[in-house]
């Protein structure tokens, strides 16, 4: 029995290049993540580097967005175990008895799409050897990325023998840098590609205890300007020129749930120009940044703040040698410093690539755990965090630089885009959908008729003004085997009724979709913002007149 029916008119979903096909993580993205606390990992050290120990919470000043925050939990880690007990009534921080061990959760991500074997077998290599420095409590997981598919190699274990065995079939999988894989766009849709693999990663293994640290094993992961495509150049490219919007997701998302990033840089050294500082008389565009507006003001900060003069065109490494911005080496290891910094890890650039284990475990064995309960407005507003020590201007202070107040819609969009580049279910698998007899819509493209057909019992209707009301929320989104995928368009969905639902009544509206004629597979979720509901349904719309639906 259906209680209402409505009709749209037709959803329009454009292809635009992104990311893949099925993957072998079955929990990806599977539920909204309610994030009560923000954690701050703060590591300080005086200005020759040395780590400052023995701080107390009334030592610390927590500012966001300029303004003053109580800290609602603190303890400090000493050499992985815990100096003072933590209050287990905080959000889903931990309950901590001093000198209890406290470990750290090892994720590595491959991005095998960019990577050139050697250079990946060289950091796997020095990732084998350093395997010595994981501690009691420490816990690895390893996944890899191909351009289509996240594939888990092992979950969470502390177990060296099958660490091992997994790097060791991580380096008999093919590394796809000097390959031009078909169907993946420019090369900013694949970097694209791979911060929503990584982003995917984070979110799929929240729930990790302890210290969460993701090492990213990366290659070309460049400033977006120097990821233009051939047709971009001058004008087409520099209005988008933002940081945040390509590698953003992935910042925003560890911040969210509280991963440090440690990203590897799998080629090491190899500047084009090289010169020395006393002589960087190097030849530089008149107008080129690697980043934009705020972005780019606050890299050069963390800079300044770490004793090195970069500035808008020149980057002064520790060992006296000078990369001007034409050098692609520089914009790569901007945004290695960019994800680092904003997530309060270190960047493993150059030499430091063969030791990245090592150093990721000596700088999450000694820091101090703060956390905070932030007001949530739920508006997808991003908060500066700023974190100091009161009255030590001679001591550093690093840790993450924001968090996002994420809105439960944009939460929702995740997941249906993660069900469909990764594969998994967004939600509950209740909604039917049916699909009419295409028509023909333009060169190449058919438009198909779409029934959406809810079940009642499974959302929430409140008694408002006489009538029984909720406003839904659709998205459909589409991906062609090219990897061609729409945007995630939302459409509300006003029900309104006389009377309370009956068992087993439904809702049913009609909308289309325009697509190309080919092959598509489809995700769509109904989201219910008063219960938090969310039902899906998945299934492939056929070239023609044949598609195939399923529940």
């Amino acid at each position: 029995m259906s209680l209402l029916r409505a009709t749209t008119a037709g959803l329009l979903l454009a292809t635009v290049p992104a990311a893949g096909q099925e993957s072998p993580l079955p929990d990806l993205f599977t539920d909204v993540i309610d994030v009560r606390v923000v954690n701050i990992e703060v590591v300080v050290t005086d200005r020759q580097g040395n780590r400052i120990r023995g701080l107390e919470a009334s030592d610390f000043e927590l500012h966001v967005d300029g303004e003053p925050v109580p800290l609602d939990h603190f303890t400090e880690i000493d050499d992985g175990r815990a100096t003072t007990s933590s209050d287990s009534t905080v959000g889903e921080v931990p309950a901590l008895a001093p000198d209890e061990p406290v470990g750290t959760s090892f994720l590595i991500f491959v991005d095998e799409l960019s990577a050139i074997q050697p250079h990946r077998d060289r950091v796997l290599a020095g990732l084998q050897t350093d395997l010595a420095r994981l501690g009691p409590a420490d816990r690895v997981a390893i996944v890899v990325y191909d351009g289509y598919n996240i594939t888990r190699v092992t979950d969470w274990t502390g177990s060296r023998d099958q660490i091992e065995d997994a790097l060791r079939q991580v380096m008999e999988r093919e590394a796809l840098g000097l390959r031009r894989p078909l169907g993946l766009g420019t090369p900013r849709d694949r970097v694209q590609r791979a911060v929503m693999a990584a982003t995917a990663a984070v979110r799929s293994f929240a729930a990790a205890p302890g210290r969460k640290v993701m090492l990213l094993l990366v290659e070309n992961w460049k400033a977006p300007g120097d990821l233009r495509g051939s047709g971009d150049w001058p004008t087409t490219w520099l209005p988008d020129l933002s940081v945040d919007h390509l590698y953003g997701p992935l910042v925003h998302s560890a911040n969210l749930v509280g991963y440090t990033l440690y990203p590897v840089d799998l080629p090491g050294f190899r500047p084009r120009h090289l010169g020395t500082v006393a002589d960087a008389s190097i030849g530089q565009p008149a107008f080129w940044s690697p980043f934009s507006g705020a972005s780019f003001n606050r890299y050069r900060g963390y800079l300044r703040r770490r004793g090195q003069q970069g500035g808008l065109f020149g980057f002064h490494y520790p060992n006296g040698y000078f990369a001007s911005p034409s050098d692609p080496e520089w914009g790569e290891h901007a945004v290695l410093e960019f994800l680092a910094h904003e997530t309060g890890g270190l960047p493993m650039i150059n030499a430091r690539r063969d030791v990245a284990f090592s150093e990721a475990a000596a700088d999450t064995r000694s820091y101090y755990w703060l956390g905070f309960q932030p007001q949530r407005d739920e508006n997808d507003e991003l908060h500066d965090i700023d974190v100091r020590v009161t009255g030590r201007r001679d001591l550093r202070v690093r840790s993450r630089e924001s968090y996002v107040d994420m809105s439960k819609g944009t939460e929702v969009t995740m997941l249906v885009e993660g069900s469909l580049l990764f594969g998994g279910s967004p939600g509950t698998e209740a909604l039917k959908m049916e699909f009419g007899t295409p028509e023909k819509a333009g060169f190449r493209k058919i438009a198909v008729p779409v029934t959406v057909t809810i079940p009642l019992d499974d959302v929430t209707l409140l008694p408002l003004g006489g009538q029984w009301m909720n406003e839904l929320e659709l998205r459909i989104t589409v991906i062609n085997e090219s990897g061609d995928r729409s945007e995630t368009p939302v459409r509300r969905i006003p029900i309104a009724g006389p009377a309370a639902p009956q068992p087993g009544q439904t809702f049913v509206y009609d909308t289309g979709v325009v697509v190309r004629k080919r092959e598509h597979r489809y995700v769509a979720a109904v989201y219910d913002p008063l219960s938090g509901a969310i039902l899906s349904a998945q299934g492939t719309i056929g070239p023609a007149d044949t598609v195939s639906e399923r529940k």
